[in-house]
């Protein structure tokens, strides 16, 4: 297990790590960055850089953390990519389903794939599943996420990119917004986060604001408006671990 630092998650879990550019938003990948970086430092997991490589033998792990973690499946990569085998994809969700004291959080780019093997997934209660938006071209991604049995569906609007006007946000749980940072960070104007969030409170959805980003995230902070925003999920039970009454079912 990996502590981590993403504002909204505890830890991370990478049973495949490694991945390949689809859209705007993959242009300065920060796993890319990370898993080379890796590679250099001689970190065996990372032999392959950022080639997609599956690790089975760390598919368990999270059956031997005790303490009930929010767990952010595959920080590395995406469970759905097209190389990914579908029998591989069952693993991770039978390990989720076991470890039923944790909430695991999945984000994905690949949409249509998400809910071609939606159908063919026993989604546990437990888990979150996501997918990420970076322009208005790509908000059919959120239509396939409704078409999931997921209890818990959200959206990553990160790296937000341009103005995402008129989201449909039926059947969505939890929208998180926050902007590229890096060396090569793509501006994020303020006037799209606050269209997002009074998107949200008319909608009734929890916003949560990880960060304006830049070049050097820390100098930007994440207030908005004078106040962070750390909106979650309100069906998300109160102790980890504890699974909601509601049974999933496709909005």
């Amino acid at each position: 297990m990996a502590t981590s630092k993403i504002e909204w998650t505890e830890a991370t879990w990478n049973p495949l790590t490694g991945c390949t550019k689809i859209s705007p938003g993959c242009k300065h990948c920060y796993a890319e960055r990370m898993a080379l970086r890796l590679r250099a430092m001689g970190v065996e997991k990372y032999r392959n850089g950022f080639t997609l490589t599956l690790h089975p033998d760390v598919l368990e792990e999270p059956l031997t953390w005790k303490k009930p973690r929010m767990i952010f499946v595959n920080s590395m990569s995406d469970l759905f990519h097209k190389d990914v085998p579908l029998a591989f994809i069952h693993q991770v969700f039978d390990v989720m389903r076991r470890a039923s004291w944790h909430q695991f959080q999945v984000l994905t780019k690949r949409a249509e794939r998400l809910s071609e093997l939606a159908p063919l997934i026993d989604w546990p209660a437990n888990v979150w599943m996501g997918v990420s938006v970076e322009q208005a071209t790509y908000t059919y991604r959120i239509d396939h996420l409704r078409q999931t049995n997921a209890c818990i569906k959200f959206l990553s609007l990160e790296p937000l990119l341009g103005p995402l006007p008129d989201l449909n946000l039926d059947g969505i749980d939890w929208v998180i917004v926050g902007g590229e940072s890096g060396p090569r960070a793509r501006p994020m104007q303020a006037e799209w986060v606050r269209d997002i969030r009074d998107q949200c409170i008319r909608a009734g959805v929890p916003f949560f604001f990880k960060q304006w980003g830049g070049p050097v995230k820390k100098r930007t902070g994440r207030m908005l408006d004078g106040r962070t925003w750390d909106e979650w999920p309100g069906n998300v039970p109160a102790v980890p671990g504890e699974q909601p009454e509601a049974a999933c079912s496709a909005s």
